[in-house]
């Protein structure tokens, strides 16, 4: 068995388990900002997806911050998925046994978790859905089905934005729709930081900027398309390539890829751009989606041209605070546009937007949803 992790102050509320498909260390999203929130009253342990090559299982622990442990499974290559259930179930079990954890929340990010964590006790049982996770690349054929079921296992169900909680919403009795927020103050640095980011020092002006995940969600023939329209211009692009062929990535050289930063770099590097895009592709991997990087983008001061992501559109495009195109020609037009002028207006309607957003607002309304839950329930 682990070790036990580096000692952790001890809050008043019963502990956190969090089951999630996305690696801590990864890319800090909604996970990370929700749970070092709910860490400040509890211990919150992240249990991870497995890994494979070990000789024996074993349960890797990790203190990332403040009353946060990440757990990882070492599991040997070759075991079925049966195999894997059980090898999981019965470290978890030991961990919770060894370090005296009592159980009040269950916090799912994947179903795939399910099958290993069913019989566990808790007073509130949460399924956090950010992502319509059938629709992606590579989704497991199992996981529509474990999706109902973990619907079925939980008290409360959270959504990432306001398509996702429409789909869940006739799925289950207590959904609520808590779209993902913003750090105001982190991503306003962008509007006055300096020096320059070393990576793109070099590069001319005028820079239009994407940051976040690359993947099947990315309209790649519109990057190349915008890229040949506008040699003048350069677009840049932060972020990791995942569950698509790096070389399926337009290549031009007015295009640059800078491969992933730290969520406190994120600020530095849009100070670079004059203009923040999001190119998405208009299919059913973005249905459901609602990007964070839009208030991030809003809050770092920048002009911002997108797709029509239907949470973006009704989010952000009604007061025009986002300029919303379906082509390569609207595209261009748009992006013109912004790096011509900034509307003081929208400057100040974007503000006032902002103002009513953050983190800490979500967290409070989601645990104060969840408190309720327990009290009926005892």
């Amino acid at each position: 068995m682990t070790p036990r992790p580096a000692p952790l102050n001890t809050p008043d509320l019963d502990d956190l388990i969090c089951f999630s498909h996305l690696r801590w260390s990864w890319v800090y999203q909604r996970p990370q900002h929700l749970l070092t929130r709910a860490a400040r009253t509890r211990r919150v342990y992240y249990f991870e997806e497995p890994v494979f090559g070990a000789a024996e299982p074993r349960l890797d622990a990790r203190t990332v911050a403040d009353n946060v442990v990440v757990l990882q499974p070492q599991l040997p290559e070759g075991m079925t998925e049966r195999h894997i259930d059980n090898a999981q179930r019965a470290l978890l079990d030991a961990f919770i046994a060894e370090q005296s954890i009592t159980v009040g929340t269950l916090w799912y990010y994947t179903p795939m978790s399910l099958p290993f964590t069913r019989h566990l006790s808790a007073k509130v049982r949460v399924y956090d859905c950010m992502d319509e996770l059938t629709a992606f690349a590579g989704a497991p054929p199992a996981l529509r089905l474990l999706e109902r079921h973990l619907l079925q296992h939980c008290e409360i169900v959270f959504t990432g934005g306001w398509s996702l909680y429409e789909a869940k919403m006739l799925l289950h009795a207590n959904c609520h729709a808590m779209p993902s927020s913003v750090d105001v103050q982190h991503f306003a640095r962008a509007r006055t930081a300096d020096p320059e980011p070393a990576a793109q020092a070099a590069l001319p002006h005028p820079r239009i900027g994407y940051c976040g995940v690359i993947d099947e969600r990315i309209d790649l023939d519109l990057i190349a398309s915008v890229a040949d329209a506008r040699p003048d211009w350069q677009l840049v692009f932060i972020g990791p390539v995942t569950k698509i062929d790096e070389s399926s990535l337009p290549r031009r050289a007015n295009i640059h890829y800078l491969g992933a930063r730290t969520y406190d770099a994120l600020p530095l590097e849009m100070a670079g751009w004059d203009v923040a895009w999001m190119p998405f592709a208009i299919n059913e991997s973005t249905r459901y989606i609602s990007p964070t990087k839009t208030p991030e983008y809003l809050a770092a001061g920048l002009q911002v041209v997108s797709t029509p992501v239907r949470d973006v559109a009704r989010t952000w495009g009604a007061d025009q605070l986002v300029h919303l195109v379906r082509d390569t020609d609207e595209c261009v037009a748009a992006l013109a546009e912004c790096l011509a002028h900034t509307d003081e207006r929208w400057r100040m309607l974007v503000d006032t937007a902002l103002a009513q957003l953050s983190w800490d607002i979500t967290w409070g309304r989601m645990e104060g949803i969840m408190s309720r839950s327990a009290a009926v329930a005892a």
